[in-house]
């Protein structure tokens, strides 16, 4: 018992230490405010998300249970797409009103650094950086996954045909061709298997018509011409139809980039190795998604030094001119997160990069109003 005690005293003493009640009232005030934004932000919305959808929700029939479950949902997808801006807005407003009341003063006046001063801070950014990363991976696909199950029962027109020319690549060897694919009869037309061992075309199945089976999880062929060539040796055959077994089922065909945002990481992560290993040309959409997963928490640490910076500082136009400074610095970081995006997946830039660059600058721009501060 008296072990016990020992142990909860040291316990208590460390807390005492690193959070004394001044850290406490900061903390508090920290994410009471970027809960309290949140909420009315995710309130506004789901009340404009559903002025837009009020007539597809009608028309489709949607009954009242599902449009619940798809904005309790919604919530949480809003909340991620936005959370660096929440965490540097809310860390400017209540900042700048305490710099306003002369709080932050007093604690400066009483020999307090800048960088004690942030301590509270570092605690709340890194709860919630901690809780949107794990968010990210892992909760959130899961809610992107049910608006999407929504969408498509309620919202989307249900897509019937593929793109044409369909190119993928099974295996090392094996290539197959679509001209086109119909998803809701599961068949499609001018198809071809091609196996090939270096520069040698070794076999080629080509059929004018293809349908799926999903009794046998096996393809079947009409109108089938088939060639074999082992060097000097060449053989040609003709089939009115023959069943064939592929690595690939008719999703796997539906080349809809909205479903990387319904996988969580270690499901993505190997759908991105198949993706690849397929020859698919758009495999940079879905590692964006992979790296912007632990981008955006780790943004939230940057955001939230830069928020304390600028708000800490009493200035005329108290907080009204630091929260249009924020969303200014908020409209300027998604800018530069989707040119990043747009030039990774247009100009192949490397993905990793062109996720961490918008943390990078904002990074840089954090160290020198972090250093002004200090000194």
């Amino acid at each position: 018992m008296e072990k016990l005690y020992d142990s909860k005293d040291k316990r208590t003493l460390i807390m005492k230490r690193w959070l004394k009640l001044l850290d406490l009232y900061v903390l508090k005030k920290f994410l009471v405010t970027f809960f309290y934004g949140i909420l009315i932000f995710a309130i506004i919305a789901c009340v404009i998300d559903y002025s837009q959808k009020i007539d597809d929700f009608v028309e489709n029939k949607a009954p009242l249970n599902a449009i619940l479950f798809y904005f309790l949902n919604f919530i949480p997808h809003i909340i991620a797409l936005l959370f660096p801006l929440f965490i540097f807005i809310s860390t400017i407003f209540f900042t700048s009103r305490m710099a306003y009341k002369t709080e932050i003063i007093a604690m400066l006046a009483a020999g307090m650094s800048f960088r004690r001063f942030l301590r509270p801070y570092m605690v709340g950014a890194f709860l919630l950086c901690g809780g949107s990363f794990i968010a990210n991976h892992y909760i959130v696909p899961l809610s992107n996954q049910a608006i999407n199950d929504f969408h498509v029962d309620y919202i989307w027109s249900k897509k019937v045909g593929s793109d044409n020319n369909i190119h993928m690549r099974l295996d090392e060897k094996e290539y197959v061709y679509f001209g086109n694919f119909n998803f809701d009869k599961q068949e499609g037309r001018r198809f071809t298997k091609e196996i090939i061992e270096g520069n040698l075309l070794k076999e080629k199945i080509a059929a004018e018509n293809i349908k799926y089976v999903d009794s046998t999880n096996s393809w079947w062929l009409y109108e089938v011409e088939i060639r074999n060539n082992n060097g000097l040796n060449e053989t040609w055959e003709l089939k009115d139809s023959m069943e064939l077994h592929l690595a690939i089922k008719p999703k796997d065909l539906d080349d809809d980039e909205r479903i990387k945002e319904t996988m969580s990481t270690p499901v993505l992560k190997k759908f991105i190795e198949t993706q690849k290993k397929r020859g698919r040309e758009n495999v940079n959409f879905y590692w964006i998604e992979y790296h912007k997963r632990t981008a955006q928490p780790f943004a939230g640490l940057i955001l939230t030094i830069m928020g304390a910076s600028i708000g800490m500082q009493k200035i005329r136009g108290g907080s009204g001119l630091h929260i249009a400074i924020g969303i200014v610095a908020s409209a300027l970081y998604m800018f530069f997160f989707q040119f990043a995006q747009t030039f990774s997946t247009n100009l192949g830039t490397n993905p990793l990069l062109a996720v961490w660059i918008p943390n990078i600058i904002f990074g840089i721009i954090c160290l020198i109003l972090f250093y002004k501060r200090v000194k």
